[in-house]
């Protein structure tokens, strides 16, 4: 048995949910794949997969294993795509998908020094905040950021993302300084629209328990309006810290309750997949690691 190909078997038929599937994306027969996993099973001593005539499951040891097995099998993509790229120019158009109000802060500049260092790639830049498909949409890479959901897409994390509670120091004098999550009674909140709320389910619920319900308060689609009307002294909003930074950084803003803070997030490079990956792709994730600082320049307001 040739442990890689058993690996690669396996992790596609997770992928795919089906052997049938599994096989069409390996070129292989459901025989074959099949064989694949039952050799494996055999040589660790343990079930991976539990299977019956409609659905597959991953046992407990199947899910530890998957998680490892995409790992050494990344790792070894990477290293055959290193060796590839050495002799191979990053060129071609680079299509990216990005959300609006981090490509327009802090995009350019990284964008520019990118094209600096390679160019004879040119970029094809299209922002919105929805969760694009990559494959249907045909982008090389996009930007999110959040708590990623296990999926078929590569994703590498290339900076952390907080979230802070904030508002103008006018507003605090008038309505008071909230010091615990239970004082956002009563005070107005600029929600953001799509926030996620299992990421960040403990301030979600304390939101809940302010008045927005009541005809106080603002939605809206677009961070930097929220930001823009919590200086202004509309009410308290939680923002990513590369929007409400600068604002904080020079007394606009006033961050509140930051013993609450939640976890912080993560700005992810998201691509389709590793194999044959075009140079282009790598090499503007590579270029991306590292180059906002640790941490973030916009996190520097502490």
């Amino acid at each position: 048995m040739d442990r890689i190909d058993a690996m690669r078997a396996f992790i596609a038929v997770v992928n795919e949910g089906s052997f049938t599937r599994a096989a069409d994306r390996l070129d292989l027969s459901p025989q074959l794949v099949s064989k694949y996993v039952s050799q494996l099973e055999q040589h660790l001593g343990t079930r991976l997969l539990n299977r019956t005539t409609r659905r597959i499951h991953l046992t407990e040891a199947g899910t530890r294993y998957h998680l490892r097995a995409v790992q050494v099998l990344n790792d070894i993509d990477d290293m055959e795509n290193q060796m590839g790229d050495m002799h191979t120019e990053a060129k071609g158009v680079l299509r990216i998908s990005a959300p609006v109000s981090f490509a327009i802060r802090h995009l350019a500049p990284l964008l520019s020094d990118f094209q600096k260092a390679h160019p004879a790639v040119s970029i094809d830049l299209q922002l919105n905040d929805r969760k694009v498909d990559i494959l249907e949409e045909g982008f090389d890479i996009a930007l999110r950021i959040g708590q990623l959901k296990s999926s078929s897409l590569v994703a590498k994390r290339i900076a952390p993302i907080r979230l802070v509670m904030c508002a103008s120091p006018a507003y605090l004098a008038e309505h008071g300084t909230p010091e615990n999550p239970e004082d956002l009674s009563g005070h107005r909140y600029l929600r953001y629209s799509y926030m996620d709320p299992a990421a960040i389910p403990e301030v979600l619920q304390w939101i809940k328990q302010t008045t927005p319900s009541r005809g106080s308060g603002m939605v809206s689609n677009n961070g930097d309006v929220l930001v823009e009307a919590a200086i202004a002294g509309a009410g308290i909003t939680l923002q990513p810290s590369f929007i409400s930074g600068s604002a904080i950084r020079n007394g606009q803003l006033q961050v509140i309750l930051s013993k609450y803070e939640p976890e912080p997030m993560g700005l992810y490079a998201v691509y389709a997949h590793r194999q044959l990956l075009a140079s282009k792709v790598r090499s503007f994730v590579d270029f991306m690691d590292g180059y906002f600082g640790d941490p973030p320049y916009w996190d520097r307001f502490d």
